[in-house]
């Protein structure tokens, strides 16, 4: 596979991530490990079968039990904590604050050996959080809704876990994407015993839920973490970083085209601000790179 064509590859997942929050609203009322439970079943049933029919799953055996730890962990948390912050606050809002991650990889990339945060990196970073506060402290449906700051603060812990996931899995380039495959199946190992321990099993209950799960299990819950891994081990990373600034607001659209959130100018202006802070950012570290 050639480095565009990776790239390119990478970017789908992208698309689908825009998805997420309109599917997450439409699979309530079905609580969030239930949810984690059922879409990684379905994503990771999907890249099984992908594994096999490649004839790789003698690869897996090789893999690290450290790896599988990790990639679960980074697979398990992010979805917990998104689902439950979406049904803590408004989608909407709560789905912004979770799409800090990309800005938040820019920063963490910039601590590593060998890189430094530029003053560019700053003022995106100023930005971007400019946009989440405008979330929390004027909301974008009008007024002050001290009820939602529980989902806000999970949204902001889904972004640092995501962007740390992310940054650390550099190091695991050489790694088979086939790995991504027992990520998913583990994590819904890992979500149902929980899920039966700490919540009470609640079903979709029309067509529109039902079609709402399969479609994460699929989709951004399924086939974007393979094309993902492909992209950032086989493509431009910093390309696709780039490109991963226009999911907030792609999100917010999409959510907005089906009539989910309000298209007030508070709720543009904060995915403006929180887009437009996070390509500051991958300015500079473009700008970085063509120095080096």
């Amino acid at each position: 596979m050639t480095r565009t064509r990776a790239t390119a590859t990478g970017f789908v997942a992208v698309l689908l991530w825009a998805l997420l929050a309109l599917f997450t609203v439409g699979s309530a009322p079905v609580p969030p490990l239930q949810l984690n439970a059922l879409c990684f079943a379905i994503g990771g049933t999907l890249g099984l079968v992908w594994v096999i029919v490649r004839g790789e799953a003698g690869l897996l055996r090789r893999i690290s039990w450290k790896v599988y730890a990790f990639g679960t962990a980074g697979l398990f948390g992010y979805h917990a904590l998104y689902f439950s912050a979406l049904r803590l606050a408004p989608a909407a809002e709560a789905g912004l604050i979770a799409y800090l991650w990309p800005l938040l990889i820019v920063l963490m990339s910039g601590l590593l050996p060998g890189e430094r945060l530029r003053a560019t990196h700053v003022l995106g970073a100023l930005a971007a959080f400019a946009g989440a506060a405008l979330i929390v402290a004027g909301g974008a449906i009008g007024g002050f809704d001290a009820a939602a700051l529980p989902g806000y603060g999970l949204a902001l812990l889904c972004a640092l876990t995501w962007s740390s996931y992310s940054v650390l899995s550099r190091r695991l380039g050489t790694v088979p994407t086939a790995s991504v495959a027992v990520f998913c199946l583990t994590t819904a190992a890992l979500s149902l015993p929980l899920h039966l321990a700490l919540e009470q099993t609640v079903w979709p209950e029309t067509t529109l839920g039902w079609g709402s799960v399969l479609a994460l299990g699929l989709g951004p819950v399924g086939l974007a973490f393979y094309v993902w891994d492909i992209g950032v081990k086989r493509g431009d990373i910093q390309l696709l970083g780039v490109a991963s600034y226009a999911a907030p607001l792609l999100s917010t659209l999409v959510l907005v085209g089906a009539g989910v959130a309000v298209p007030t100018p508070t709720l543009f202006a904060a995915a403006i601000l929180i887009t437009g802070g996070a390509a500051l950012a991958a300015r500079a570290s473009r700008r970085a790179a063509d120095q080096a």
